[in-house]
């Protein structure tokens, strides 16, 4: 059981860690206010973009880690 467990957490940790990396960077900086907004029309879809995709998986496998931490903290 033991076993099992830490290579759960193993593999969700690495998911997680290379999720978080695969995620685009939010600093633009003076970017917009120089060249104007020019993604105003591609924010109105953001719940199909790939980056939307990525936070949703981000979300769920931070989830499954903290559910694994308390189950082994429990358990062991």
């Amino acid at each position: 059981m033991k076993t099992v467990l830490y290579t759960i957490q193993f593999i969700v940790v690495i998911t997680l860690l290379i999720l978080v990396l695969m995620q685009p960077s939010k600093a633009d900086g003076l970017k917009g206010f120089m060249t104007g907004s020019q993604e105003t029309f591609f924010n109105k879809n953001k719940s199909k973009t790939r980056e939307a995709r990525l936070v949703k998986l981000t979300v769920i496998f931070t989830i499954l880690f903290g559910l694994n931490t308390i189950l082994i903290s429990v358990l062991l």
